[in-house]
Formats: C-alpha cells, structure tokens, sequence
C-alpha cells in the first residue's frame, strides 16, 4: 500500500458524516435501488416520498 492510500485511508477514519450528509446518502441509496426495478423513478419521488415520512401523521403503517 502506498504512503499516499494510507494518509487517505487515515484521514477517512477521522471523517465525521453530519446529518444532512447521512440523509442525503440514505436518499442516494432508495433512489439507486429502486430505479434498478422501475427506470420512471425520479430523484425528486424519491425525495418527495422521505420529506413526507418526515411529516408527522403522514403515514401510518400499522393500516396498511
């Protein structure tokens, strides 16, 4: 392993995700999947959809 991949893998250690970093992470990765399964799946459904699961009352699964 070079000198350089090792400071890179070192400094990745010390890398703090903030919470908008993880959410738009978690959204990368429903959209990514999803479009696999159906190519009409947009990045703005796919937000749309977690902004509304942030709203409370907006779904309830327990009906469903």
């Amino acid at each position: 392993m070079t000198i350089y991949l090792q400071d890179l893998l070192e400094a990745a250690k010390k890398f703090v995700l903030t919470s908008e970093d993880k959410e738009q992470q978690r959204r990368s990765v429903a959209y990514g999947n999803t479009v696999i399964e159906n190519s009409r799946i947009t990045r703005e459904m796919v937000d749309r959809e977690a902004d509304a699961l942030g709203e409370p009352g907006k779904y309830n699964f327990a009906n469903q």
